[in-house]
C-alpha cells in the first residue's frame, strides 16, 4: 500500500488522482493533538477500520484513527473499486465482440481505448473516496492521524511523535501482496494490485501468475482489452478452491476470450532480455519460454504487521497468518482487538466490514458476538462470475453431514436463454432428507447479486420448501433458485403419496 502510496504520487497524477489524494491523504493535513485518553484507537483506514471509526464515534466514543498511506486502504485505492471498474470496461469490451449475436453492426476498427478506460477507472475512484475523505471522519468527530503507528505499550500507540492513550483499540492494518520465491522475478520486476491500476498504456503482452479470483478476473480483462495474455497456475485447474465444476465453466470462457491458460506448471526462473521479459517453465516435465511485456503477480497476500511493534503491546501474531485471535476477534491482549486481513483468512471487503462491527459490540459494550456465527458469500468477478455461500460439498461430506444436492443449468432458465447467458449453473446442497441449505454456488453473469437470496435463506433458515412458496419475477435468472425450491417439493411426490393424491382426485371427481 505504501508502494501505491509513492506511485500515485508520481504517475498519472492527473486531476483525479489529485481529487483523490486531497481526500484520501491531504498534504496540507496536520493531525490533531491527542485526546487524554481515547474510548477507541483504531490502526489503519481500511474497510474494517473506517467502520469501527464512524461506528464508535456515532455512538459518542472519543475515537482516534490512524493511517501511514491513503484512507480507504486496498479497497477503495488498489481492490476493488478499480478492478471493477476495469471490470465493467472490459465486459463492455465483451459485448461489441459479441454484438452480431444480437443483431448489432459494429465497425470493424471498434476497439477499447485502454487510455480512456484507465482515465475512467481514476474519475470513479476520485468520485468515491469522497466517502472515505479524511475530512469527512474528522467532520464525524473522529481524530485523524497520519503516520506509522506504533503501539509503545499496552494501552498507548505513538503516531509522528504523538501518545495516543486508550481504553480499546483495534488493529486493521490489513493486508499486502506477497510474491513467490521465483529466481530473477524481483530483479526482473512485476505489477501486483498496488501497482497494476497506474498504468497508462496497455501491455501488448501480459504473464499473470497465479489464477485465483484476482489473478482470473484481470487476464480476462487485460484480454479483452486487447492484451496477449497467459495466465499460470501451480495447482491442477484455475480457481483451485472454488467448485470443480463452476471452474471449469469459467476456464471455458478465459480460453474463449483469447486467455492462454497454463495449469500444474513450475515457473523455474524470469528475466530481463532486451526490452522483453523472459519467464521460464516447467509443463508436464518439458521446459517452455513465454516473452511479455509485464508481469502480473497475483499469488497470495500477506497481512500488514511489520513496524507496529505488537511486542509492546503483548500481542501475539506471526508472519504468515497476522495477528491472532479468539472467536470474539480479541488478541492475546484484551485491551485490544484485531478485524479485517489482519487476522483473517477471509480477505474480502465485506468480511472486515461485519468483523468491525462484532469488534465495535464485543469492544466497547461488553458484547459476545462470535464471527465463527458468521455466513459469509463470496463472489469472482469474471464473466460469467462465481459466487458461493456455505459449505461446499465435500466440506459437509468431511463434518459427517450427508447432503443431497439440486442443480439447475442456466439453459433451461428462460431469461438466461434470451441474454445468451446460458453458460452455468445453480447449485444447492441440502441435509439429505430434508431442504435446510447447508451451501450453494452460483456460476452466472450477475452471480453475486443472486447469492444474496441464498445468504439470507441459510441465515433466516429458510429452506427450500419456503423459496419455491416465493414469487420471483419473470423472467430473471434469479428464476433458478426457485426452479431448485420445485424440484425438492418433486422429491418429497413418494409413490404413496401420489397413489393416495390419484385415490383423492378419482373420488371427488
Amino acid at each position: 500500500m505504501k508502494n501505491f502510496a509513492i506511485s500515485l504520487l508520481t504517475k498519472p497524477l492527473d486531476q483525479y488522482d489529485k481529487k483523490l489524494i486531497c481526500n484520501v491523504h491531504p498534504r496540507e493535513w496536520r493531525n490533531p493533538e491527542p485526546f487524554a485518553r481515547y474510548n477507541l484507537v483504531v490502526i489503519g483506514a481500511g474497510t474494517a477500520g473506517l467502520i469501527c471509526a464512524a461506528a464508535a464515534a456515532s455512538l459518542g466514543a472519543k475515537v482516534a484513527l490512524v493511517e501511514s498511506a491513503l484512507m480507504g486502504g486496498d479497497c477503495l485505492n488498489v481492490g476493488c473499486v478499480p478492478s471493477k471498474a476495469l471490470i465493467r470496461a472490459a465486459r463492455a469490451s465483451g459485448e461489441l465482440r459479441r454484438a452480431g449475436e444480437f443483431g448489432a453492426s459494429v465497425p470493424d476498427e471498434a476497439k477499447p481505448e485502454f487510455a480512456i478506460v484507465m482515465e475512467r477507472m481514476r474519475r470513479l475512484r476520485a468520485e468515491l473516496s469522497t466517502k472515505d475523505a479524511a475530512q469527512r471522519y474528522r467532520d464525524l468527530g473522529v481524530d485523524v492521524f497520519f503516520g506509522e503507528g506504533r503501539f509503545s505499550g499496552p494501552d498507548s500507540i505513538c503516531v509522528e511523535g504523538k501518545t495516543l492513550r486508550f481504553s480499546r483499540a483495534v488493529i486493521a492494518t490489513g493486508s499486502r501482496p506477497t510474491a513467490p520465491p521465483i529466481p530473477g522475478l524481483r530483479e526482473t520486476g512485476f505489477l501486483t494490485n498496488e501497482t497494476v491500476f497506474s498504468l497508462t498504456q496497455l501491455p501488448k503482452r501480459l504473464v499473470v501468475i497465479g489464477a485465483g479470483p484476482l489473478g482470473c478476473e484481470l487476464a480476462q480483462a487485460f484480454s479483452r482489452f486487447g492484451s496477449t495474455v497467459a495466465l499460470l497456475e501451480a495447482e491442477s485447474s484455475i480457481l483451485p478452491r472454488e467448485d470443480r465444476e463452476a471452474a471449469e465453466v469459467v476456464k471455458q470462457a478465459l480460453v474463449r476470450d483469447g486467455v492462454e491458460i497454463v495449469e500444474s506448471c513450475k515457473i523455474s526462473s524470469v528475466a530481463s532480455v532486451g526490452s522483453e521479459k523472459l519467464v521460464k517453465l516447467n509443463v508436464d516435465e518439458k521446459r517452455r519460454e513465454i516473452a511479455c511485456d509485464e508481469i502480473l503477480v497475483a499469488a497470495g497476500r500477506a497481512p500488514s504487521v511489520d513496524g507496529l511493534n505488537l511486542e509492546a503491546a503483548g500481542v501475539e501474531y506471526d508472519g504468515r497468518a497476522g495477528v491472532k485471535v479468539d472467536d470474539y476477534l480479541r488478541t492475546s491482549n484484551p485491551r485490544v482487538f484485531a478485524a479485517g486481513d489482519v487476522c483473517s483468512s477471509y480477505k474480502f471487503t465485506h468480511m472486515a466490514d461485519a468483523m468491525a462491527r462484532i469488534v465495535i459490540r464485543n469492544a466497547l459494550f461488553c458484547g459476545r458476538e462470535r464471527v465463527s456465527a458468521l455466513t459469509l458469500p463470496w463472489c469472482t468477478y469474471t464473466d460469467p462470475e462465481v459466487a458461493h455461500v456455505g459449505l461446499y460439498e465435500h466440506e459437509a461430506h468431511s463434518r459427517g453431514l450427508k447432503t443431497d444436492t439440486f442443480v439447475q443449468p442456466l439453459h433451461d432458465v428462460d431469461r438466461a436463454v434470451l441474454d445468451g447467458e446460458t453458460e452455468g449453473f445453480v447449485k444447492i446442497h441440502v441435509r439429505q432428507g430434508g431442504d435446510q441449505i447447508v451451501g450453494a454456488t452460483v456460476v452466472a453473469r450477475h452471480a453475486g447479486e443472486i447469492i444474496s437470496e441464498l445468504t439470507l435463506a441459510i441465515v433466516g433458515r429458510l429452506g427450500l420448501s419456503v423459496i419455491s412458496k416465493t414469487i420471483h419475477p419473470y423472467p430473471t435468472q434469479a428464476e433458478a433458485i426457485r426452479k431448485i425450491g420445485d424440484a425438492y417439493n418433486r422429491t418429497r411426490l413418494t409413490p404413496l403419496v401420489a397413489w393416495l393424491l390419484r385415490k383423492w382426485l378419482r373420488w371427488t371427481r
